[in-house]
C-alpha cells in the first residue's frame, strides 16, 4: 500500500513540475523572441535646413532605426543644437542624429 502512495507521489510531483517548466517557457521564450539583435548605432552629421523644413518633419524623417518617438527625437535635436524653441530657418545647418543597425 505505501508503495502505491509513494508512486502516486512521486507522479504528482513529476506532473507539477512539468506543469511549472511550460509556465516557465512560457514565459521566457516570447520574450527572448523579441530580442531583435544588435541596437542600432547613432550617427550624425549637419544637414541644411530647406525650405518648409520644421523639426518635426525632420524628426519624421531621420528617426527611423532608433527607438525614440517623434516628440523625443525632436527633443533630442533641441538639446543638441542649443534650440530654445522649434523654430528654424532655411539656410541654417542642423546636427541631427540617425540610427543604422550593425
Amino acid at each position: 500500500m505505501k508503495r502505491v502512495q509513494r508512486r502516486r507521489l512521486r507522479v504528482f510531483v513529476f506532473v507539477i513540475l512539468l506543469f511549472g517548466l511550460v509556465l516557465l517557457g512560457c514565459a521566457v521564450f516570447p520574450s527572448m523572441a523579441r530580442e531583435e539583435g544588435p541596437r542600432p548605432t547613432a550617427y550624425y552629421k549637419s544637414i541644411r535646413i530647406e525650405e518648409g523644413d520644421s523639426l518635426w518633419e525632420i524628426a519624421g524623417r531621420y528617426k527611423q532605426g532608433g527607438n525614440l518617438t517623434t516628440a523625443d527625437y525632436v527633443e533630442k535635436l533641441r538639446k543638441i543644437n542649443s534650440l530654445k524653441e522649434d523654430t528654424i530657418h532655411a539656410g541654417q545647418y542642423l546636427t541631427i542624429v540617425y540610427y543604422e543597425r550593425p
